[in-house]
């Protein structure tokens, strides 16, 4: 699936994707898929803070980030123009939960990678204030896509990328 994103961006087929590796409750099991994991993510999540746990939901989480540094990857290989394809995106990675065993949505581990055409200044950490919505992301990442909105679900205002 990630192949088939780098694909239709380079060809222009399209430049919005939207891919979900599992939706947050997914029965989904990684054992046979990553050595040492017996279960699945969400079951993992729920660690109880038991030790055996950490080791396979770690390894997990590890997979699935190396999946983005795959698509990431790819999409740096691929020059146009001056740069990279992945120069002219935004990839946006990350989940809806800080801490599943809490059930915890605040201090999310968001990942926001590409330039946006030189709109984004990159290789930065952002921390927002708390309680900062999520949405107000999703406000200035709409601006870059040259749909400007005053307000999306919950947002007070656009996040400062440039």
């Amino acid at each position: 699936m990630l192949d088939l994103i780098v694909l239709a961006f380079w060809t222009d087929a399209t430049r919005i994707s939207s891919f979900m590796f599992a939706n947050d409750v997914s029965g989904k099991n990684f054992t046979g898929l990553i050595p040492g994991v017996n279960g699945g993510h969400h079951e993992l999540s729920h660690h109880q803070d038991k030790a055996e746990k950490y080791e396979p939901y770690a390894k997990i989480n590890r997979w699935h980030n190396e999946q983005l540094a795959y698509l990431l990857d790819k999409l740096t290989a691929i020059r146009e123009g001056d740069g990279s394809l992945l120069d002219n995106s935004m990839i946006l990675f990350g989940s809806s939960m800080s801490d599943g065993n809490r059930h915890d949505p605040n201090n999310l581990p968001i990942l926001l990678a590409g330039r946006a055409g030189g709109t984004i200044q990159a290789g930065r950490h952002l921390a927002s204030p708390k309680n900062t919505p999520l949405c107000n992301l999703y406000v200035s990442m709409l601006e870059r896509m040259g749909t400007p909105v005053e307000a999306f679900g919950d947002s007070t205002g656009a996040l400062a990328l440039g």
